[in-house]
């Protein structure tokens, strides 16, 4: 069975950090690419942040470049996302997704493998 734990979010103060993480299991994480995706409410949910099967590279949506990092564990079957200058506009459910195809881009469709989510919430 495939899963795709996340951890890490909270409610924390605009300029604050959070470092989210999505534990695997079930699949073989060191060939899927992985992404964090958001969804606030009343929005779509949008890709925000990508990373490669080998960590070789790194995908950011423009709202987050410059103040979130992913990064991956592959011997803790493990992906991160460094969240830091936190504003209240990027509180949403994060959701981490893993791409068998090993690239971890923008396009959701890619994704088979969905966690259920964490909340992260930045107040003002």
């Amino acid at each position: 069975q495939v899963r795709l734990d996340e951890s890490g979010g909270g409610l924390v103060q605009s300029g604050g950090s959070l470092r989210l993480s999505c534990a695997t299991s079930g699949r073989p994480f060191s060939n899927d690419g992985m992404g964090w995706f958001r969804q606030a409410p009343g929005k779509e949910r949008e890709f925000v942040a990508g990373i490669s099967w080998s960590g070789s590279s790194t995908y950011f949506a423009n709202s987050v470049k410059g103040r979130f990092t992913i990064s991956r564990d592959n011997a803790k079957n493990t992906v991160y996302l460094q969240m830091n200058s936190l504003k209240p506009e990027d509180t949403a459910v994060y959701f981490c997704a893993a791409d068998s195809h090993g690239f971890g881009r923008e396009n959701a469709d890619l994704y088979a493998y969905w966690g259920q989510g964490t909340q992260v919430t930045v107040s003002s």
